[in-house]
């Protein structure tokens, strides 16, 4: 099946605003989201106490940067995003919380530059899964990695397969069940048809790979429950 475009992305999370925004109906369809926005968070603030600086790539309505900045006050968040409607909501909400400066850049990771030794914290939260060609996943995981400051961290919140096929569909026959029980079986059909549609996801362990390859010093897995995870790396 051909792959959604970057703009197909982005015209569908235009028109998810309002769901994103809320934890308890936004991300019925993801398991643990509310666990794992959580314990990414707190390990971050764990790693790094003293952050000024934090980039949410993918940030949608911001509720990533909020739970942080719940744990970290008044940072300077830098917010990217595809969709500017996401952006125009996630800056609204942030604006008010923290007395840092607020950017948004609206664009593709994959296009963007950003600077060396900025952040102290970098949170994705399920954004990576639309990185398509292994070059891609390592261009990226590199920008990060570089832009992060010495002792900063990394972490993500994601959808992921097994790198072991018979294990991956085993996996999956857990999350169709889960889907099934949270909606009945046209959910189920409804979320692993754009799944299959949108996204290309990777396991944890080869994220975890890319992230030492590129230079990582440590990483750490926080969290997994079937085709979700939260894990990460520290500068």
């Amino acid at each position: 099946m051909k792959k959604s475009t970057v703009t197909e992305i982005q015209q569908r999370f235009d028109n998810e605003v309002e769901r994103f925004s809320n934890l308890d109906t936004g991300q019925v369809a993801t398991m643990d989201a509310v666990v794992s926005l959580e314990l990414i968070t707190a390990t971050a603030k764990m790693v790094t106490p003293k952050a000024k600086n934090i980039l949410d790539l993918g940030c949608g309505a911001g509720n990533y940067t909020l739970k942080m900045l719940s744990k970290v006050p008044d940072l300077n968040c830098t917010l990217i995003d595809l969709s500017q409607k996401m952006l125009d909501k996630a800056q609204q909400r942030v604006a008010c919380v923290t007395k840092g400066t607020v950017e948004t850049i609206q664009g593709d990771i994959r296009e963007i530059t950003l600077p060396n030794n900025q952040y102290d914290i970098i949170l994705a939260g399920a954004v990576l899964h639309h990185l398509r060609e292994e070059t891609e996943w390592e261009m990226v995981f590199q920008k990060l990695y570089d832009s992060l400051t010495v002792g900063g961290c990394f972490f993500i919140s994601d959808l992921i397969t097994q790198d072991h096929q018979g294990v991956n569909q085993l996996i999956w026959e857990n999350y169709s069940d889960y889907l099934r029980q949270q909606g009945g079986k046209e959910y189920q059909q409804k979320v692993f048809a754009y799944i299959e549609k949108e996204d290309t996801p990777r396991s944890m362990t080869y994220q975890l790979d890319l992230m030492k390859k590129v230079g990582f010093a440590s990483v750490e897995i926080l969290h997994k429950n079937a085709c979700f995870g939260a894990f990460g790396g520290i500068k």
